[in-house]
């Protein structure tokens, strides 16, 4: 039988938790605890109505303490889906409760920060994964493969990325409208779609911002092997006329070379699959995340009038 792991999850009101918590469940685990301010957290009573439940970070932290004194209940893994600015703290307290930490994208705001968070792994002896989905993608995986598999190693592909995801008025009070909370609408919507350009067409050699405003971004991303265009927004006025007059409120493209890669369904089970990856030690960490933290932290780096809060 294989071991049967505790899980603790952060955030556990956040729209993205229910996808952890039923990665847990059909990977076999146990989620024991978990925490968020909001204590709207129903949907637990769908996966583990068993688990003990916090809004207090303070006993929250304590009881995955008392849990690591006692060997066989110990927290073995931390998922965390709290808002962005505060996965490097929520990092912090997963490793120093001697357990792996499962984070959100992005995996921290700013660059700087995953050397800090190398320098504890370290320490800790506990590793800290992320989580990059689209590089599970079946289509993202081809296009990658015949990329990786084309004998003219000097190619240069055009692409063309567009998501247009439509907010209400919520967004702009909650966190997620805060630039130092958020990191903006780039990070927010956009930096899964970063990893995975770089991914699959190298690193970035030059970034330029073309338009930047609270609920819409475009600019021209230069890659090893290819030029991108990209348009990222959450203003359903900029959704294409056919797409509203099918009452969609939602858009996603991208084409290389004016070829149309389809990857709009597939998303469903992609954290389950993600979790079957870091359990069987092959999940993604501080390295695989920079290069997309550092895109969206050099966009924030030209068009912010403001410091970033040095989180």
């Amino acid at each position: 039988m294989s071991q049967l792991f505790n899980f603790a999850l952060i955030g556990a009101a956040g729209f993205i938790a229910p996808r952890h918590m039923k990665a847990i469940r059909e990977t076999g685990h146990r989620l024991v605890a978990a925490l968020d301010p909001f204590d709207s957290v129903g949907i637990i009573d769908s996966f583990f109505p068993e688990a003990h439940f916090f809004t207090e970070p303070e006993r929250f932290d304590r009881h995955l303490d008392k849990l690591r004194r006692k060997e066989t209940q110990k927290v073995d893994f931390v998922s965390i889906c709290s808002p962005n600015y505060l996965h490097d703290a929520h990092i912090r307290m997963a490793l120093r409760n001697q357990a792996h930490a499962i984070c959100e994208k992005p995996l921290v705001l700013n660059p700087w920060n995953l050397d800090a968070l190398s320098d504890i792994e370290k320490e800790s002896g506990k590793r800290i994964y992320t989580i990059l989905q689209l590089r599970h993608h079946p289509s993202i995986v081809d296009l990658k493969a015949e990329i990786d598999g084309n004998p003219n190693k000097n190619k240069r592909y055009n692409i063309h990325l567009e998501y247009i995801t439509s907010r209400g008025n919520w967004y702009f009070r909650s966190w997620k409208g805060n630039l130092e909370k958020s990191g903006g609408i780039a990070t927010n919507i956009g930096i899964h779609f970063f990893d995975m350009l770089t991914w699959i067409f190298g690193a970035p050699q030059t970034n330029t911002v073309m338009q930047y405003e609270a609920d819409r971004a475009a600019g021209k991303l230069i890659l090893e092997k290819a030029d991108v265009s990209w348009f990222l927004s959450i203003n359903p006025e900029t959704l294409p006329n056919e797409v509203k007059q099918q009452n969609k409120r939602t858009y996603r493209t991208l084409s290389v070379d004016g070829r149309e890669i389809e990857f709009s369904d597939g998303f469903t089970d992609l954290h389950t699959i993600s979790y079957q990856h870091i359990l069987n030690g092959k999940g993604f960490g501080l390295e695989d995340a920079r290069q997309s933290i550092e895109i969206v932290q050099e966009i924030r780096k030209q068009t912010s009038s403001t410091k970033t809060y040095p989180l």
